[in-house]
């Protein structure tokens, strides 16, 4: 895959959906939206803001952030840099 966001934008693998909970298997339309993910690959900012995301980022967004899009059979997340709540460690 090569793709490269523009501006601030930032490319970003959703962490799966919780597939059990306490020995209960959740049916897909009952799964809640994952929260966090890894970011994949980011844009170059703009002039007014400074990237600081890179590759690899642990990420914590809103739960109605970024658009989904599919590539390769994979599901991916593009947002705004600003969209991204916090880093994980």
């Amino acid at each position: 895959m090569n793709i490269k966001p523009l501006s601030d934008r930032v490319l970003i693998i959703p962490a799966p959906a919780e597939e059990k909970v306490g020995g209960i298997i959740i049916p897909d339309t009952a799964k809640e939206k994952p929260l966090r993910g890894k970011v994949v690959a980011v844009g170059n900012g703009t002039k007014d803001e400074e990237m600081v995301l890179k590759a690899n980022d642990e990420v914590l967004y809103g739960k109605y952030a970024g658009t989904e899009i599919e590539i390769e059979g994979e599901k991916y997340l593009i947002m705004r840099q600003s969209d991204v709540l916090a880093v994980i460690g």
